[in-house]
């Protein structure tokens, strides 16, 4: 059965699963979802989505939302097909959790709010917070060099294989490189930037980003 993914390509959190999908090789169907228009707003997709976020995904009868919840049900539901997200021992899917976990709430809200003000908002016209961006920016450093740290010990951020940690960083830092120009984050860190060739160079993330262009 064809999973159905709203959202827009473009947008990050779509793109985390999409990328999670590829990687299980899942078929899916994308549906756009207009967020320039607001339609992630409009009442029949808040039926959906009562916070009026994307992606939501429809498998058959079951409907979810949440790109993390998403891409962990993926890579359990379809742990025996495809790469292997979530490891195989209990120890290895904590750390796996625990770096999604960091992803999401030390990486994630800066990384938004960098990408809202440096980019969003002049693109719709808007004044970005400059200030708000390069606070964001300065605590971004603080985040990466934790990573670097921890680079230094093993080649992916839960051990030594690729996981939901690393996917789930994909694409804010595609984002922050490509749009916000500030790949420096990356290529000023000698773990950091080597971790970020490997994971950039999966195959599923290359066609993802040739889906996307």
């Amino acid at each position: 059965m064809v999973v159905k993914v709203y959202g827009s390509i473009r947008a990050a959190c779509p793109q985390r699963v999409l990328a999670c999908l590829l990687e299980k090789g899942i078929e899916f169907e994308l549906v756009h979802v207009d967020l320039d228009k607001g339609e992630q707003k409009h009442p029949e997709f808040l039926l959906l989505q009562p916070f009026g976020q994307v992606p939501v995904v429809e498998d058959g009868d079951f409907r979810l939302f949440e790109s993390r919840a998403i891409v962990r049900y993926y890579a359990t539901k379809y742990a025996n097909q495809g790469t292997d997200l979530v490891g195989t021992t209990l120890e290895e899917k904590a750390l796996v959790d625990q770096w999604l976990e960091v992803e999401a709430h030390n990486f994630n809200d800066l990384c938004f709010n960098i990408m809202f003000h440096l980019i969003i908002l002049p693109r719709m016209g808007k004044p970005g917070d400059i200030a708000l961006a390069h606070s964001c920016e300065q605590k971004l450093e603080k985040v990466f060099d934790i990573y670097e740290q921890r680079l230094s010990k093993s080649t992916y951020l839960a051990g030594d294989k690729f996981s939901l940690a690393d996917l789930s960083h994909l694409p804010g830092i595609e984002h922050l490189i490509e749009e916000a120009k500030l790949g420096h984050l990356i290529t000023e860190r000698k773990n950091v930037n080597a971790w970020w060739e490997k994971i950039s160079s999966r195959p599923a993330w290359k066609k993802l980003k040739t889906l996307v262009n």
